[in-house]
């Protein structure tokens, strides 16, 4: 063996046993108090069920928290994080460019966190695709949780393939550009009903979206598990009395 092949195999030797010293010394990462509340927050949220948590907003905020009905899984999954929003205005071709049509929503997705959601409102839009595969593909590299488009969506293939859940109000192949134009992202919107604040809690499924007010969060998520539980109290006993009645007076609950 060479001297420079022999000075090679100790550095590499050397190289590899300072690696194993310091996996063996370096102390574990370990995560922040407020990171572990809000995965434990999300988490909670992840396993009650979106009827329950309109029913612990209606309870606790004594307000819907509910979207419309028109607003549906396009590209089916379970949806659940924080909003990060856009808006879109009708106006003239002139204003509505290339560059101006979808600026403050492109610039919400690019600068959003992993796990957050796209709330996009296209005013007046249900003849418009808020999102289309690009943005779709945008979104999914960011790591968000999935997009709710108070307007249209379209190249629902293209989504369906990237696995990024999307709801929309509509389907429509028209793109926003010469129609619409943004006007602002991260500010409180009107999507479907209800107003969603940049930071709100939102949960989807099949059943529709609900927007939690953050203020209000903790309480909303406590008594959505006081329904689930509730309820799941409730069916073998349905199940044993064969009376729905009788439910009803013994849980206070329908």
């Amino acid at each position: 063996m060479n001297l420079g092949r022999v000075i090679l195999v100790c550095w590499a030797a050397a190289a590899a046993s300072i690696i194993v010293a310091f996996q063996q010394t370096a102390p574990p990462v370990t995560p922040s108090p407020s990171t572990v509340s809000e995965q434990r927050l999300l988490d909670g949220f992840r396993k009650s069920t979106v009827a329950s948590v309109a029913d612990a907003v209606d309870q606790v905020v004594g307000q819907r928290g509910f979207m419309s009905y028109d607003m549906r899984p396009r590209i089916a999954g379970q949806i659940v994080g924080r909003a990060a929003t856009a808006q879109l205005r009708a106006t003239t071709p002139d204003k509505a460019t290339p560059a101006l049509s979808a600026k403050h929503s492109v610039g919400m997705i690019d600068n959003a966190k992993p796990g957050e959601v796209a709330v996009i409102v296209v005013e007046n839009g249900l003849d418009v695709a808020g999102m289309g595969g690009l943005m779709a593909t945008a979104a999914k590299a960011r790591g968000l949780a999935g997009a709710i488009i108070d307007g249209g969506l379209r190249d629902l293939a293209e989504i369906r393939a990237l696995g990024l859940p999307a709801y929309s109000r509509s389907v429509a192949p028209a793109s926003s550009v010469g129609r619409w134009a943004s006007v602002a992202s991260q500010m409180p919107v009107a999507c479907a009903g209800v107003t969603v604040q940049p930071g709100d809690i939102i949960v989807a499924g099949e059943d529709g979206v609900v927007r939690v007010p953050r203020k209000f969060e903790q309480a909303v998520l406590k008594r959505a598990q006081e329904i689930d539980d509730r309820e799941s109290r409730m069916v073998p006993f349905i199940r044993q009395q064969r009376s729905l009645t009788k439910a009803i007076e013994v849980f206070n609950r329908i």
